[in-house]
């Protein structure tokens, strides 16, 4: 986790999504009048303040890039109720970000996404093509994977068929979320093959993965490497899924990815 005493100040914000739940950012700006603005995405069952945005957004501000952390519907201090699956959900949560910058006069020129919110990104340019730079970053490809270790193995699979809900504890027993036949459906059912192939090659995409990432293999990232249009594949070697002790690589990284696609824009606006 992040030191939060370590953190730049932030700035909290409240946007509301087509639901009408009311969700919940922190922008910390980095400085200088800018009006751009990259948006971050937390994981499953994180939420703003999980380590890997903040220490992203640490950095972006030391760079002076503004970035804007939000939680997902049901997930820190947004309103709603927490929901396994609920990837399409989650990205129209990021258009209500989106929206509201843009509202405001602000330019978004990157979402990125962290765990899940990797996922949430690039389903977001497959639907909407109005950020020209997505990163995800340790983002899971085959979604039909990493199911059973959440669940408990066959028996959690088997407990959740028969009885049609499935309470997932923690070490001590205790309950800390639920998962329903739906959910399960809804996790499956999301394409993230068909979302590759559908983001048009204007949009840059980068795929950030640790080699060492104990939670997602490293060969999802190159799955969405093959699918992807215009899209870049950096390894970070010896990173777990966290990047424990490699924060520094990956805002590098990120950063240097926003340079490149700052000078293409530019360049391709001059031909034009």
């Amino acid at each position: 986790m992040a030191d939060p005493s370590a953190s730049p100040p932030a700035q909290e914000f409240t946007f509301v999504n087509k639901k009408g739940l009311k969700l919940k950012g922190l922008l910390v700006d980095g400085g200088a009048g800018s009006k751009e603005v990259c948006i971050l995405c937390h994981g499953f069952r994180s939420s703003k303040l999980g380590g890997t945005v903040s220490a992203l957004s640490a950095g972006l501000a030391e760079a002076g890039v503004s970035s804007f952390r939000f939680d997902f519907s049901g997930n820190g201090e947004s309103e709603g109720k927490f929901a396994y699956g609920n990837y399409w959900q989650e990205v129209e949560d990021l258009r209500a970000a989106v929206e509201f910058w843009t509202s405001k006069g602000s330019r978004v020129v990157c979402v990125a996404g962290h765990s899940k919110g990797g996922n949430c990104v690039v389903l977001y340019a497959s639907k909407y093509h109005d950020v020209p730079c997505v990163i995800n970053i340790s983002g899971r490809f085959a979604l039909e994977k990493g199911i059973l270790e959440r669940f408990g193995g066959q028996e959690g699979l088997r407990k959740l068929e028969d009885e049609g809900v499935l309470d997932i504890k923690d070490a001590s027993g205790n309950v800390e979320y639920q998962v329903t036949k739906a959910d399960l459906r809804d996790r499956l059912t999301t394409n993230m093959h068909a979302a590759c192939l559908a983001i048009p090659e204007l949009t840059r995409v980068l795929t950030i993965h640790g080699t060492s990432d104990e939670v997602i293999p490293a060969d999802d990232a190159y799955q969405f490497a093959q699918r992807i249009p215009t899209h870049k594949l950096v390894l970070v070697k010896d990173a777990d899924h966290c990047y424990r002790g490699h924060q520094s690589e990956l805002r590098k990284h990120v950063l240097e990815f926003l340079q490149e696609t700052s000078a293409l824009q530019e360049s391709g606006a001059q031909q034009s």
